[in-house]
């Protein structure tokens, strides 16, 4: 079995790009399949607990803030209308994706937080804080920077090699980073471990790896390869464009149906066309306003040309009859695109 420890880089990464999310699926997937289990030190909780709130903010907002700094550059600049209009529509699509990007990443945290809270976590003793400070007072890798204070990264490879000496003869182990300026040989081949390091991993029994694809290919590459197979497709996000389109056939849809609804109640005698005149005395003497009884004509008028208008734009088949179930669809449909967008639920007024 695999023991694997992954540095809080390789983590908040993965938040942060959404199209590594069939590693998250493999990780789990080798989790529970008793392949591999994760090593966490106490000081990869705290790290990734401290930054996730600004990974799952930044997603949205700085890609937003740059987004915005670029509308309002294309905006105040000199050139063609037409033009500068098709890039800030575009943009406004763009734009539009940006909260749903943001939301994959709190789904990704979220999934991440669980994984490490079910791993045992592996405290920091006073060995360990004796290695790590040795490293540091010796200029020792990942401590070898000047100006920089990388004693947290010297407890973590400690702990990790505290692990591989202390764990049984036939458990392999893994460790695995993004901080390749820290951990890694740079002069020679940044995939290998710094020469400070080197003596602590193997090609066999302790692996260093410097992405986690790697890692989880050496471990089961049948089940990485699946995991993006699986993931391959992406469903696109919709642009605010193809919302807005989408609602406005589907408001014609609601409206038409009500409209050929109304008609059918006028042509079974079970409501009135009436002249305006006929309408204000209903409307004084019965309150014609608050029922759909009566309908002046000049309005009924504008409403059947309306509607020959909406049969000539979307055609006649694409406006009904519908049935039971193909109503429900299209009002909910409606409805749920209306409330991404910030109205209410069930708000279907046409």
């Amino acid at each position: 079995m695999f023991h694997v420890l992954i540095d809080t880089s390789v983590w908040l990464d993965l938040a942060q790009d959404h199209k590594q999310t069939p590693l998250i699926d493999s990780l789990e997937a080798m989790i529970k399949g008793k392949l591999m289990v994760l090593l966490v030190p106490r000081i990869v909780l705290t790290e990734f607990q401290k930054n996730r709130d600004r990974v799952a903010e930044r997603a949205t907002k700085s890609l937003s803030s740059q987004f915005n700094q670029v509308k309002e550059a294309i905006s105040k600049s000199e050139g063609d209308g037409k033009k500068k209009d098709g890039v800030l529509e575009y943009l406004a699509d763009v734009s539009h994706k940006i909260p749903l990007l943001g939301g994959m990443a709190t789904t990704t945290l979220s999934r991440i937080d669980s994984l490490l809270n079910k791993a045992k976590s592996i405290e920091t003793n006073d060995a360990i804080k004796l290695k790590a400070t040795d490293r540091a007072l010796n200029g020792k890798a990942p401590c070898h920077h000047e100006n920089k204070n990388s004693i947290a990264d010297a407890v973590l490879v400690e702990t990790y090699l505290e692990c591989v000496k202390t764990g049984k003869s036939r458990d392999r182990y893994a460790f695995v980073t993004h901080n390749k300026h820290d951990f890694s040989d740079m002069a020679t081949n940044q995939r290998n471990p710094h020469p400070d390091l080197a003596s602590g991993f193997s090609k066999i029994k302790s692996l260093y790896c410097v992405t986690l694809a790697d890692c989880l290919r050496r471990i089961n590459p049948a089940m990485v390869e699946e995991a993006i197979w699986e993931n391959s497709y992406e469903p696109p996000i919709r642009s605010l464009t193809e919302i807005l389109s989408a609602m406005d056939l589907l408001t014609d849809q609601v409206w038409y149906n009500r409209h050929k609804n109304h008609a059918w109640e006028i042509a079974h005698g079970k409501a009135k066309v009436v002249t305006r005149e006929e309408w204000e005395k209903g409307y004084k003497a019965k309150g014609w306003r608050y029922n759909q009884t009566h309908t002046v004509d000049s309005i009924w008028e504008g409403a059947v040309n309306a509607a020959k208008a909406k049969e000539r734009e979307h055609g006649k088949k694409n406006l009904g009859p519908w049935s039971d179930f193909e109503w429900g669809m299209i009002n909910g449909k409606l409805s749920a695109l209306r409330w991404s967008l910030g109205d209410e639920w069930d708000m279907l007024d046409t």
